[in-house]
Order: structure tokens, then C-alpha cells, then sequence
């Protein structure tokens, strides 16, 4: 016995066009890839806007051509601009570990990079918090 296909096309299954498959679909077109990229952007910005604050926020450096001239410089912290300082390096950290988070949720595949800058920006927002409150 031979198996002889039928004559009508009714037998073959297709996909309509309109649907594609969700593991052929580019990273980049993906909206929750996106928005996880962009909470990720966010967590970068913060973090040079709280350097920004640092600036402004920390004593200024007398030097001795300022004590001969008698030109008077702060010599503690700001309190206004340190209370932005801190605000953006908390609400950096939360952004980062919403990130962290949910990378893991979608990223499972060998080829799919976890982004270790994020492990970077931990570590530097907790590192400052951390030394910013044991200064201050």
C-alpha cells in the first residue's frame, strides 16, 4: 500500500499570515525587550543626574591660594542638594533591580546576554548610598 495523498489541500495545515511566531521575532521589535532597555537607559541617566547633585551637594575643596586670600568656600554638605543626591541614587538602585528582575524573567535562551552593566550600576548606586549615609 502506498500512501497517496489526497487530491484536495484541505489536509495541509497553514498558519495565516497574520500571526508569527513569537520565536522568530527580533528582540528589538519585542515592546517588553524595549521597555526593559529603556528602564535600563533610565537607571543610567539617574545615575549621572545624582553625580550632577554630588557636585553641588559635597564641601568645597579650600585651597591655600583661597585661605591667603581669605576667600571663604563651604565646608559642609548641602543639605537641599543632598537630599536630591539621594533621592536619585535610591530611585536608581529600585530601577536597576526592577531591571535585574525582569531580565530574568525573559532572558533563558544561550544566545540571549544577561547585561552586566546593570551589575555595574548596582554595585555603584549601593556602593555610594552606603558611603553617603556613613559620612553624613
Amino acid at each position: 500500500m502506498q500512501n497517496i495523498p489526497p487530491d484536495n489541500d484541505e489536509s495541509e495545515l497553514e498558519v495565516p499570515s497574520r500571526f508569527v511566531d513569537r520565536r522568530k521575532k527580533q528582540r528589538s521589535n519585542d515592546v517588553f525587550f524595549r521597555f526593559v532597555v529603556s528602564l535600563n537607559i533610565l537607571s543610567w541617566l539617574l545615575l549621572v543626574a545624582a553625580l550632577y547633585f554630588l557636585h553641588y551637594a559635597r564641601p568645597e575643596f579650600i585651597s591655600g591660594v583661597q585661605t591667603y586670600w581669605g576667600i571663604e568656600g563651604r565646608e559642609y554638605w548641602s543639605e537641599e542638594h543632598l537630599s536630591y543626591l539621594l533621592s536619585f541614587l535610591q530611585f536608581c538602585l529600585l530601577t536597576t533591580l526592577a531591571t535585574i528582575v525582569l531580565r530574568t524573567r525573559r532572558t533563558r535562551r544561550k544566545t540571549d546576554h544577561f547585561g552586566y552593566n546593570l551589575f555595574a550600576l548596582l554595585v555603584i548606586s549601593v556602593i555610594s548610598l552606603v558611603t553617603i549615609y556613613s559620612v553624613v
